[in-house]
Protein backbone atom coordinates (compact mmCIF):
# COMPACT_ATOMS: atom_id res chain seq x y z
CA UNK A 1 0.00 0.00 0.00
CA UNK A 2 1.75 3.26 -0.97
CA UNK A 3 0.67 6.57 1.08
CA UNK A 4 0.15 9.93 -0.64
CA UNK A 5 2.59 11.73 0.24
CA UNK A 6 2.06 16.03 0.79
CA UNK A 7 4.03 17.36 -1.61
CA UNK A 8 5.60 20.45 0.20
CA UNK A 9 5.81 24.09 -0.89
CA UNK A 10 9.15 25.77 -1.23
CA UNK A 11 9.36 28.79 1.03
CA UNK A 12 8.84 31.64 -0.52
CA UNK A 13 10.66 35.29 0.52
CA UNK A 14 8.19 38.04 0.19
CA UNK A 15 9.87 41.09 -1.28
CA UNK A 16 7.20 43.46 0.31
CA UNK A 17 8.54 44.45 3.31
CA UNK A 18 12.28 45.10 1.60
CA UNK A 19 10.50 47.25 -1.06
CA UNK A 20 8.79 49.17 1.54
CA UNK A 21 12.55 49.73 3.25
CA UNK A 22 14.11 51.08 0.36
CA UNK A 23 11.17 53.65 -0.18
CA UNK A 24 11.31 54.65 3.17
CA UNK A 25 15.59 55.13 2.84
CA UNK A 26 14.66 56.83 -0.45
CA UNK A 27 12.23 59.55 1.04
CA UNK A 28 14.59 59.72 4.05
CA UNK A 29 17.76 60.74 1.96
CA UNK A 30 15.72 63.09 -0.35
CA UNK A 31 14.39 64.91 2.52
CA UNK A 32 17.54 65.41 4.79
CA UNK A 33 19.58 66.64 1.45
CA UNK A 34 20.24 70.02 1.54
CA UNK A 35 20.32 71.77 -1.87
CA UNK A 36 22.93 74.36 -2.69
CA UNK A 37 21.78 77.31 -5.12
CA UNK A 38 24.54 77.86 -7.61
CA UNK A 39 24.83 78.92 -11.06
CA UNK A 40 26.68 77.38 -13.52
CA UNK A 41 29.69 79.70 -12.67
CA UNK A 42 32.04 79.84 -10.24
CA UNK A 43 32.15 82.73 -7.93
CA UNK A 44 33.67 82.78 -4.47
CA UNK A 45 32.16 84.72 -2.60
CA UNK A 46 33.97 87.27 -0.09
CA UNK A 47 34.44 86.93 3.56
CA UNK A 48 32.89 89.20 6.35
CA UNK A 49 32.41 88.38 10.25
CA UNK A 50 29.35 90.88 10.05
CA UNK A 51 26.00 89.49 11.22
CA UNK A 52 23.26 88.08 8.68
CA UNK A 53 19.90 89.80 7.79
CA UNK A 54 16.60 88.15 7.40
CA UNK A 55 16.32 87.38 3.67
CA UNK A 56 13.75 89.23 2.23
CA UNK A 57 10.61 87.02 0.34
CA UNK A 58 10.99 88.76 -2.96
CA UNK A 59 14.71 88.70 -4.24
CA UNK A 60 16.30 89.50 -7.99
CA UNK A 61 19.84 86.92 -7.48
CA UNK A 62 22.30 89.20 -9.77
CA UNK A 63 25.60 87.02 -10.28
CA UNK A 64 28.80 88.78 -11.61
CA UNK A 65 31.70 86.53 -12.39
CA UNK A 66 35.47 87.32 -11.62
CA UNK A 67 35.78 88.21 -15.66
CA UNK A 68 32.86 90.60 -15.19
CA UNK A 69 30.51 88.60 -16.81
CA UNK A 70 26.73 89.11 -15.28
CA UNK A 71 24.50 86.65 -15.17
CA UNK A 72 21.11 86.33 -14.21
CA UNK A 73 19.03 83.07 -13.91
CA UNK A 74 21.59 81.46 -15.40
CA UNK A 75 21.97 83.32 -18.00
CA UNK A 76 25.07 85.36 -19.21
CA UNK A 77 23.49 89.25 -19.94
CA UNK A 78 24.85 92.38 -20.39
CA UNK A 79 24.05 95.72 -18.71
CA UNK A 80 21.35 96.68 -20.54
CA UNK A 81 19.79 93.04 -20.13
CA UNK A 82 20.79 93.98 -16.43
CA UNK A 83 18.38 97.05 -16.55
CA UNK A 84 16.08 95.51 -18.92
CA UNK A 85 15.50 93.11 -15.45
CA UNK A 86 15.17 95.72 -13.03
CA UNK A 87 12.83 97.66 -15.47
CA UNK A 88 10.55 94.51 -15.25
CA UNK A 89 10.73 94.39 -11.54
CA UNK A 90 9.74 97.86 -11.14
CA UNK A 91 6.63 97.56 -10.66
CA UNK A 92 7.59 95.30 -7.03
CA UNK A 93 11.07 97.96 -6.54
CA UNK A 94 9.76 98.77 -3.17
CA UNK A 95 9.65 95.35 -1.79
CA UNK A 96 11.70 93.65 -3.59
CA UNK A 97 15.76 93.13 -2.66
CA UNK A 98 18.50 93.07 -5.17
CA UNK A 99 20.72 91.01 -3.99
CA UNK A 100 24.14 91.28 -5.65
CA UNK A 101 26.59 87.47 -5.49
CA UNK A 102 29.60 89.38 -6.55
CA UNK A 103 33.40 87.22 -6.71
CA UNK A 104 35.60 88.45 -4.38
CA UNK A 105 37.89 88.87 -6.84
CA UNK A 106 35.81 91.28 -9.19
CA UNK A 107 36.47 94.35 -9.84
CA UNK A 108 34.64 97.02 -7.65
CA UNK A 109 33.53 99.64 -9.88
CA UNK A 110 31.19 97.04 -11.76
CA UNK A 111 29.64 96.04 -8.77
CA UNK A 112 28.99 100.08 -7.94
CA UNK A 113 27.47 99.88 -11.13
CA UNK A 114 25.40 97.58 -10.69
CA UNK A 115 24.45 98.78 -7.12
CA UNK A 116 23.83 102.69 -9.14
CA UNK A 117 21.56 100.97 -11.25
CA UNK A 118 19.84 99.34 -9.40
CA UNK A 119 19.18 102.55 -7.30
CA UNK A 120 18.20 104.79 -10.27
CA UNK A 121 15.77 101.84 -11.20
CA UNK A 122 13.97 102.91 -8.01
CA UNK A 123 14.91 99.76 -5.71
CA UNK A 124 16.34 100.47 -2.10
CA UNK A 125 17.17 97.71 -0.71
CA UNK A 126 20.15 96.55 -1.97
CA UNK A 127 22.21 93.48 -0.86
CA UNK A 128 25.41 92.09 -1.28
CA UNK A 129 25.97 88.37 -0.52
CA UNK A 130 29.19 87.35 1.72
CA UNK A 131 30.20 84.15 3.33
CA UNK A 132 30.45 83.62 6.69
CA UNK A 133 34.20 84.56 7.92
CA UNK A 134 35.61 81.04 9.62
CA UNK A 135 36.86 81.37 13.24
Amino acid sequence: MSFLRKQEDEPRVDMTPMVDVVFLLLIFFMISTTFVETPGISIKLPESSSQTVDREPKEIKIYLSREGDIYYQDKKITLEGYRAVLADHQSEAERTTVLLLADQDSRHGKVVTLMDFARDAGFVKLAIATEQRKK
